[in-house]
């Protein structure tokens, strides 16, 4: 009874993670579409704003996991993380960006139920990033013009 409990928590938590940062992602398109459509610059500085602003979402949203890693790191039962991780935040982190850009180097290690919000983050991670690509592409056909 104790793992399905667990197993329910984790999955709360793994879940509440991933809606926040989809609903952060969307707020940063929409804001990034309002300011971009105000510009009054040439298209360039307009897209330069555009993948500065999607970079930085990324960035809050890694934060976010990483923040859920160091909070379950450091609580007893989530699992830990292992390997060249000192406990850190800034390891947290570290380890964040490369499972949500899932390039994954190897050299953190999740165990326990920290290995299900590793695979969460990678895909949440893949989609939120092809979901940029295709809000710049957009944008791009919007504001370049044909030579």
């Amino acid at each position: 009874m104790a793992n399905q409990a667990g197993l329910i928590s984790v999955s709360l938590i793994n879940s509440l993670i991933v809606i926040v940062s989809v609903l952060t992602h969307y707020e940063c398109l929409v804001r990034l579409s309002g300011l971009i459509a105000g510009i009054r610059f040439r298209h360039r500085f307009r897209l330069i704003v555009a993948v500065v602003g999607v970079l930085i979402g990324h960035v809050i949203q890694v934060w976010l996991f990483a923040s859920a890693y160091f909070f379950m790191h450091a609580a007893e039962g989530w699992g830990r993380l292992a390997g060249n991780f000192s406990g850190s935040f800034i390891d947290c982190v570290y380890f964040s960006f490369t499972t949500f850009t899932t390039l994954g180097y190897g050299d953190i290690q999740p165990l326990g139920a920290l290995r299900y919000l590793t695979g969460i983050e990678a895909l949440t991670g893949l989609v939120l990033i092809t979901w940029s690509a295709s809000f710049l592409f957009v944008e791009m056909q919007r504001y370049w013009t044909e030579r």
